[in-house]
């Protein structure tokens, strides 16, 4: 049996399922979803993430987070921690780029937030020289001082899409149309949730919800405000979400949703409106797009004391990965950065109130 098998079977049994629901089966199934079944990084994978691009992009990133852990007095202990850690590669740059800075290792608990199975054991081989810890969830985060990063975490979170249709909305959802998955609609009702956005909105126009995201984001934001720390949230979105955003990656090429779940990666933009308010009391920066924040951080330099070691090949990819992670018509503009922090604190290096 396929995950397309399953999913027609529970269809025909209880009713159209939705978005939210058949992005979770898809991803997160135990035994057919893409996540539990797969390495789905680099280029025998799905796609590519920023830490598999270059060394650079972990290597800035770890040391924001440690410039806002030596602002707030270097607490020790604290949790040094990361969601969906992919392989391994984000954290194992900023542990290297951050071994120089005074009492900074002495002081972490590495803890790695990852539900594949395949995956954490990438982690563990790619960290085999440091102690970590792998949890479940943000729930099991240590009442602490916390440095956290999510790279591309939220954007695989399974979202809830609502179609406004006059003052009320009617939600998308998967069915089945001659035996085939298709996407449907709810009839239409009120939606609490969603009564700010009748002023920004038309009908037809469609948001996106992410449920599972305000839990997550509660325990970040508690753990900061309450104890200090910092967290770095990247991904793709932008301040406030509006449009169908569902999309499907195989092979590094775009493909139907719907046509082959569970063999696909799939995702939405995200909407780090919902984020910020989901954080608090925690305090948040500007969303900033990547490439600014990478070359506030210093990137182009780093970029050229790493050149100056290289050449031929090794050098040409050097450059097209520096431009890649920074240009606005590659991941510079279509990644932003939005910092977490306590509300008395500095927001981390590279961003801004």
């Amino acid at each position: 049996m396929s995950l397309r098998d399953h999913l027609i079977a529970r269809i025909t049994s209880q009713g159209p399922i939705t978005v939210a629901d058949f992005m979770g089966e898809a991803l997160l199934h135990p035994i057919y979803g893409y996540y539990t079944t797969r390495d789905p990084l680099g280029a025998a994978g799905d796609f590519t993430t920023a830490p598999e691009i270059s060394q650079m992009f972990g290597e800035l990133v770890g040391l924001s987070l440690a410039q806002s852990w030596l602002d707030q007095g270097a607490p020790n202990p604290f949790t040094l921690a990361e969601l969906g850690p992919g392989r391994g590669t984000l954290m194992a740059d900023i542990v290297r780029a951050t071994a120089r800075v005074p009492g900074f290792h002495a002081a972490a608990r590495i803890m790695l937030i990852e539900a594949s199975p395949t995956l954490r054991a990438a982690q563990t081989r790619a960290l085999a020289a440091h102690s970590i810890e792998h949890i479940d969830s943000t729930d099991a985060l240590p009442d602490a001082p916390l440095c956290l990063v999510a790279n591309e975490f939220f954007d695989a979170l399974p979202v809830r899409q609502f179609q406004r249709d006059g003052a009320g909305w009617r939600e998308r959802n998967v069915g089945l149309r001659d035996g085939v998955l298709c996407l449907g609609l709810s009839p239409v009702g009120p939606q609490a949730s969603l009564m700010h956005r009748l002023d920004d909105t038309e009908d037809g126009h469609i948001v996106e919800t992410c449920p599972a995201a305000s839990p997550i984001l509660k325990a970040i934001g508690d753990r900061i405000a309450s104890h200090g720390g910092a967290a770095l949230i990247i991904d793709y979105g932008d301040w406030r979400s509006l449009g169908d955003t569902m999309q499907a990656l195989r092979n590094h090429e775009p493909v139907d949703p719907l046509a082959d779940p569970g063999n696909a990666d799939l995702t939405a933009h995200v909407d780090f409106e919902a984020l910020c308010a989901a954080a608090a009391p925690a305090a948040h920066s500007r969303v900033t797009p990547q490439g600014i924040f990478l070359e506030r951080l210093g990137i182009t330099a780093r970029a050229q004391a790493l050149a100056a070691k290289l050449d031929g090949p090794a050098l040409e990819a050097h450059i097209a990965a520096h431009r890649r992670l920074t240009h606005p018509e590659e991941m510079g503009n279509l990644f932003k950065v939005l910092g977490l922090f306590p509300d008395h604190a500095a927001p981390p290096p590279g961003l801004e109130r």
